[in-house]
C-alpha cells in the first residue's frame, strides 16, 4: 500500500468536546450504535474516521499539501475530540491492526493524537477541484483495501479521512469526527455497519 504523498493539487481548495472530558462522557461516546463495539472486535471491519473539527470550509488559497500553515487544520475542540476517540478505544482494549491517514495534516494529527502516528496513504486525501469527487483509481484501492480488511476476523483497521470520501465510498454523510464501521458487501457494494459520533 503506498505510503508517499500525493503531488500537490493544481486547483487550491477554498475555503467536541472539550479538553477536560468527564469519562461518563467517553462511556456515551459510541451511543448511538450499541453494535459497534462488538463488531470491532468481531473483526473484518473498518472504522473510517472523518477527521476531528476543523472550523471552516476547504482550504485556504495557497493551500500547499507538505505545509500545515497553509491549510485547515484541528481546532482545540478537534485535538481534544481526537484524543477522546482514543480514550473511548483504549478503554475497551481495542487496538486496531492498522491505521491509516489522508496525507491532509488534519487527518494526520486527529490519528496521531487518537492512536500514535499512522501510516499515510494517498488514496485517503481529499480531492480537489470542481466537482469534489474522488477518482476512480482512489475508489478502487479503497474498495479493494476494504475488501482486504474484511476478510480478516478477529482484525480491524481505522481510517482517517474527509467528508467527501466517505460519501463517494459509502454513500452516506458524516459529521466530523465521526466513524463508520464499514464492511466490503457483495458486487463492490461497501455496507455501513454501524456508527461512532461524537454526541452533541
Amino acid at each position: 500500500m503506498p505510503s508517499s504523498l500525493p503531488p500537490e493539487p493544481h486547483v487550491a481548495r477554498r475555503a467536541v468536546l472539550g479538553a477536560g472530558l468527564a469519562f461518563a462522557s467517553l462511556r456515551s461516546w459510541a451511543a448511538q450504535d450499541a453494535d459497534a463495539e462488538a463488531l470491532l472486535r468481531k473483526g473484518g471491519v473498518v472504522a473510517a474516521f472523518r477527521h476531528a473539527l476543523a472550523p471552516g470550509t476547504f482550504d485556504p488559497p495557497g493551500f500547499r499539501l507538505g505545509d500545515c500553515s497553509t491549510q485547515r487544520n484541528l481546532s482545540e475542540e478537534g485535538r481534544a475530540q481526537a484524543r477522546s476517540m482514543g480514550a473511548w478505544f483504549r478503554h475497551r482494549q481495542l487496538q486496531p491492526g492498522k491505521v491509516l491517514s489522508s496525507p491532509w495534516c488534519r487527518c494526520v494529527d486527529s490519528a496521531t493524537l487518537a492512536f500514535g502516528p499512522p501510516q499515510v496513504w494517498a488514496a485517503l486525501g481529499s480531492p480537489s477541484g470542481s466537482p469534489e469527487t474522488t477518482s476512480a483509481a482512489h475508489l478502487r484501492e479503497l474498495r479493494t483495501a476494504l475488501a482486504t480488511a474484511s476478510s480478516r476476523p478477529g482484525l480491524f483497521e481505522v481510517w482517517f479521512t474527509h467528508m467527501f470520501v466517505l460519501s463517494d465510498l459509502a454513500n452516506t454523510n458524516t459529521s466530523s469526527g465521526e466513524a463508520l464501521i464499514l464492511r466490503a458487501g457483495t458486487h463492490g457494494k461497501t455496507e455501513v455497519l454501524a456508527r461512532l459520533a461524537v454526541p452533541a
